[in-house]
């Protein structure tokens, strides 16, 4: 049976930089990796996104799950989504209002027209960040990161996530944050997740040396 290790990952936001130190790597032939997002105070993050890419662009065959950002109180809920590429997304309106969704950005640009009630969809064909609006309420303001990779998560309460069971292999690590805006997440490293597995209990592991560390250059603070 294959192993399957948990790391835990510490990320931290500080001025000009996010830096995501990794912990206690050992060998293993597949992983979940728990992380938490905090800022330069200490105060957790939420609705930070961070994704692994294999380096030889191998990704398992498969649908990528759909997602769904509800119109609800004059506000896109979640704020943030992140999904697959080629992923559908529904757009429910549960206001009793009409609302026109829209999005000029360069992975996605798209406009539903003015609806009240009901759902449109709309396929998120092209990796990059989407940041969506309404052209009737200028408050409302929403983002899908799409990605093209399976290994993804987003934080939650408290500033922590957990990535999916990862194989062994060499990635490249991009985090992005509602900070960065319409800037594109950023590869912040690389590192490789062994695949020999331990062979019994009580086997010592021995982390990497030195812990990885990778940065993201923010624009100001």
């Amino acid at each position: 049976m294959n192993a399957r290790k948990r790391l835990p990952l510490r990320a931290v936001l500080s001025r000009g930089c996010l830096a995501l130190l990794a912990l206690a790597l050992s060998g293993a032939s597949a992983w979940a990796q728990d992380f938490q997002v905090r800022d330069n105070t200490g105060a957790a993050l939420d609705d930070a996104v961070v994704y692994l890419t294999p380096e030889d662009g191998k990704v398992p065959a498969g649908r990528p799950a759909p997602a769904s950002i509800v119109q609800k109180q004059k506000m896109f809920m979640p704020m943030v989504t992140v999904v697959q590429k080629g992923a559908a997304v529904d757009f429910p309106n549960r206001d009793d209002i009409a609302h026109d969704v829209y999005s000029l950005s360069d992975a996605k640009r798209f406009e539903l027209k003015l609806y009240r009630g009901g759902s449109r969809q709309v396929v998120f064909d092209k990796p990059g960040v989407v940041t969506i609006g309404c052209n009737i309420h200028d408050m409302m303001i929403a983002y899908v990161v799409v990605v093209d990779t399976p290994y993804f998560a987003k934080t939650g309460g408290g500033g922590r996530g957990e990535l999916p069971t990862v194989p062994a292999g060499r990635y490249r690590v991009a985090v992005w944050h509602p900070r960065l805006g319409n800037a594109p997440a950023t590869v912040v490293g690389t590192f490789q997740l062994p695949g020999a597995a331990p062979a019994a209990p009580g086997v010592t592991v021995t982390p990497l040396s030195p812990p990885l560390s990778l940065v993201l250059p923010l624009r100001g603070d």
